[in-house]
């Protein structure tokens, strides 16, 4: 388990998946917002470059950057920094 597998009393910490691809620049916008958050709030960050996999180019191709936190996909296109830091608490 990663040192970000489990926080104080034992509670799981977030998992915070980033869908982009190189060049992107709302990816860039978004992922200065995304580690910021993740790492305040003890998440556990993993990028994933959709075009290293068919299916997440298929499945997220036009939608990117996308933010999906413990499995349920949180925003598109464009992070709200408000709205992130309220769903990792």
């Amino acid at each position: 388990m990663s040192l970000f597998g489990r926080l104080r009393g034992g509670a799981r910490a977030r998992v915070v998946d980033f869908y982009e691809k190189p060049g992107c620049h709302l990816c860039e916008d978004a992922l200065a917002v995304v580690e910021q958050e993740a790492a305040a709030a003890g998440a556990e960050l993993r990028r994933h470059d959709i075009l290293e996999d068919r299916e997440l180019q298929r499945r997220y191709g036009e939608l990117i950057p996308v933010v999906v936190i413990d499995g349920e996909q949180h925003a598109t296109w464009h992070v709200q920094r408000e709205r992130l830091r309220r769903a990792l608490r």
